[in-house]
């Protein structure tokens, strides 16, 4: 099993989940169809099912495309355009010949349909698992609250937080350099910044090259105990750090 980002639009990632030995591929958050179309072509494989995260036209936008007649669409409701294939928590489905998929986390603080997809490969059980994040996780950082707030999006990264250290981020868009500086801001002597400050300056590409391990170590919005959030935010709650902290991001400028 392989992944490829597929930028799109400003800051967007989508991607192509590739088994090598089937020449199949699925599709996740394929917004600009003719860019993910060609990125395949490239890479010699048919897609064969489109996987969304949540609704936003800038994610789900291209499921309505006529390139795939009777591609299954994935998704976490109805609002998700074309969808064929409802999933919620724990659902397992399977594309190509044998790599599982396990939704794992439905985030109601970003969307009432956003889901988080790990995904493993049975044929190699070496290989770490990975979970597409859309807007709930980012590196470094989390989605702005629409339809929820900071006690929903606690539990989502609490649930994603339950997986393997080992597992891949692959996020929605390109954010991590301004989620890196909130993050300096927030908890300056966190030496993961330091990591995540040089994967930044090495990589203008960063979705892909954290882990949930990372994550852990240098997000301040999953690392609630830490002191340093505690006394930026003025508040001890974790629901209400979360809050106090996206309210924080949202007007941040440095």
């Amino acid at each position: 099993m392989r992944v490829v980002p597929v930028p799109v639009r400003q800051d967007n990632y989508a991607y192509l989940i590739v088994e090598d030995t089937s020449s199949k591929a699925a599709a996740v958050d394929p917004y600009d169809v003719p860019l993910v179309q060609a990125a395949a072509d490239r890479l010699g494989v048919s897609i064969v099912a489109a996987i969304t995260t949540h609704h936003h036209n800038d994610h789900s936008g291209g499921n309505e495309a006529t390139n795939y007649p009777g591609v299954p669409i994935y998704g976490g409701s109805t609002q998700v355009l074309a969808l064929s294939k409802l999933v919620k928590d724990k659902d397992e489905f399977v594309i190509g010949d044998g790599a599982t998929r396990q939704v794992c986390c439905p985030s109601l603080a970003l969307q009432s349909d956003s889901i988080c997809y790990y995904i493993t490969d049975p044929s190699n059980e070496s290989q770490a698992g990975c979970v597409f994040t859309g807007d709930t996780l980012f590196q470094g950082g989390c989605g702005r609250f629409f339809e929820g707030d900071g006690k929903q999006m606690r539990a989502a990264l609490s649930y994603l937080g339950t997986l393997p250290d080992e597992t891949v981020v692959y996020n929605g868009h390109e954010y991590t350099a301004s989620n890196l500086a909130f993050g300096k801001a927030i908890e300056p002597t966190n030496p993961g910044l330091t990591r995540l400050a040089k994967l930044v300056q090495d990589n203008k590409v960063t979705t892909g090259l954290s882990t949930i391990g990372d994550e852990k170590e240098w997000n301040v919005f999953m690392r609630l105990d830490s002191e340093a959030v505690k006394s930026a935010t003025s508040v001890t709650d974790e629901s209400a750090i979360v809050d106090r902290l996206r309210e924080m991001k949202n007007s941040f400028r440095g």
